[in-house]
């Protein structure tokens, strides 16, 4: 997995991105596998790391994502990716997604955001 993401990281980086999206997380365990591999890419390769953003989707009201982690979970497992944010985006509408942002940004004293 961490080899797959690093091959779609580097056609990323010699597409010429000025920043990488783990978005849609569901699972946990494939964003740190994700972030591993952006962090192995920019060692193997000497390029100075771009920015990463770091995107949860909550599927419903219960404030889990699909594997069942809470937001406050998710945040505490990636806290150490060094993100440029970290945030949460579809399946629930812009109302819904208020109050699990709001638990976000109480715990991330780092840029946070949010997008249904």
């Amino acid at each position: 997995l961490v080899e797959a993401y690093k091959q779609q990281v580097s056609g990323l980086v010699d597409g010429g991105v000025d920043l990488l999206m783990i978005e849609t997380v569901f699972d946990t365990q494939n964003c740190k596998a994700a972030i591993f591999a952006v962090d192995e890419y920019f060692l193997e390769t000497k390029k100075e790391r771009l920015p990463v953003m770091l995107s949860a989707t909550i599927v419903d009201n219960s404030g889990r994502t699909l594997s069942g982690q809470t937001v406050e979970a998710f945040y505490v497992s990636v806290k150490h990716a060094r993100a440029f944010t970290v945030g949460i985006n579809c399946a629930l509408g812009a109302a819904q997604m208020k109050g699990f942002y709001k638990k976000l940004v109480d715990m991330n004293s780092g840029w946070c955001h949010v997008y249904p």
